[in-house]
């Protein structure tokens, strides 16, 4: 037979079993689906997170107080309580390390501003005017906080626009007054609107000279220290010249974390590099199903096409010729299986990025071409049992069976 009379054998095979032909391709296509779905997901999780870190600012070097275990960085104890306090001071000696360009100290609470009897519960950072370029906050309108000394509490505020949208409407706010906790502040700028990132919604933050946040929460310590290393190459220098800076202002002892943007982005990367892999390999349980059911299919075929199989034989066709046939039939259901699972998959990852537009479930390439591959492969697997069964077929019998 002609190559294309095997083509024409197979799709003629599948086309006069409807209902089984139909059920075959599904199972293939709900394994391949399954595949490009989840690993949408799980890459889409590790592009979200990595995105989000890497928006935090660029070449970051981050202070923790308390000195976690050596062995990297670990996101449960990066909220660790201190044995010794973070303080102003120990920020601003940081800007003698020659690979440090700019530093952020940084001091957290919550507290309720209010404005022409409008009030409501914000998150205030305490922060300095290089904070804004460190974290890349831009600025809608106004200007960030003074450059002056950071032990000055000067009383103006800088706020996110939602907290100015549910203030002032569409009065304008710079330049008026609010009163954050007990303090009255002068409103000098309002953040550019940027929505939700790491657990943090920027147009809801109110930002305020750092010594102002720790009189208003009666605290001397920082929460943080944000450090930008001069380049990409001088953050393991920055790194090791802020740890050694810290190091002698606290009497010798190491008892502070230091932790660099890079570090961070590299644990969650291979974290949930591992959980893609993962869940793909769940899903590609679902086309070792789906083989098997090929194979389920192929057999019955077998026993239900023997007088046709026999007469094959009869006219001259050999045994390579008939396997050959049940393959390309297995070959076509699986094939055709795939691009519809392919296709639903897709469909699924875009229906995600419609409803989460700041999700970004994108298949990865290796997950579709391997789930396109590993479904052929499984039907072409599971499908020669049942070709080499049909090419065994005496003539003589199948004839008679028929």
């Amino acid at each position: 037979m002609r190559p294309a009379d095997i083509l024409r054998f197979a799709r003629d095979a599948a086309a006069g079993y409807p209902l089984r032909t139909t059920l075959s391709v599904l199972a293939m296509a709900i394994g391949v689906a399954a595949v490009v779905l989840l690993t949408a997901l799980g890459d889409g999780a590790r592009r979200y997170v990595v995105g989000q870190f890497s928006s935090l600012g660029t070449n970051l070097v981050i202070v923790l107080p308390g000195r976690t275990g050596t062995g990297g960085f670990n996101p449960a104890t990066a909220i660790t309580s201190t044995p010794r306090d973070l303080t102003i001071a120990d920020a601003q000696a940081l800007l003698r390390a020659p690979a440090v360009r700019r530093v952020g100290p940084l001091a957290v609470g919550t507290s309720e501003i209010s404005a022409g009897g409008r009030l409501r519960e914000v998150m205030v950072a305490g922060a300095n005017r290089d904070f804004f370029a460190i974290r890349n906050f831009e600025l809608a309108q106004g200007e960030a906080l003074p450059d002056d000394d950071w032990q000055r509490a000067a009383p103006v505020v800088v706020i996110g626009a939602k907290v100015q949208e549910e203030l002032f409407g569409r009065e304008p706010a710079l330049g008026r007054l609010v009163r954050v906790g007990d303090r009255r502040l002068r409103v000098i700028g309002i953040l550019r609107p940027t929505g939700q990132g790491l657990g943090m919604n920027t147009d809801e933050l109110v930002i305020v000279p750092v010594a102002l946040a720790q009189a208003m929460f009666n605290s001397n310590t920082l929460f943080r220290i944000l450090v930008e290393a001069r380049s990409r190459e001088a953050i393991p220098a920055a790194s090791t010249q802020v740890l050694e800076l810290l190091k002698q202002r606290h009497r010798g002892e190491e008892d502070v974390t230091v932790i660099t943007q890079d570090a961070v982005l590299a644990t969650f990367d291979k974290l949930l590099g591992a959980l893609t892999l993962a869940v793909a390999g769940i899903a590609a349980i679902s086309l070792a199903v789906a083989g098997i059911l090929v194979m389920n299919v192929m057999l019955v075929a077998v026993t239900q096409r023997t007088g046709e199989i026999g007469l094959l034989k009869a006219l001259g066709a050999p045994a390579r010729t008939i396997r050959l046939a049940f393959l390309t039939e297995a070959a076509m259901l699986s094939a055709s299986g795939a691009l519809v699972g392919y296709g639903l998959g897709e469909a699924g990852a875009f229906a995600l990025r419609q409803l989460f537009p700041v999700f970004p479930a994108y298949p990865p390439d290796w997950a579709v071409i391997a789930g396109l591959l590993t479904a052929l492969s499984t039907g072409l697997l599971f499908g020669f049992l049942p070709a080499r069964r049909a090419a065994r077929l005496d003539p003589v019998q199948a004839l008679m069976k028929h």
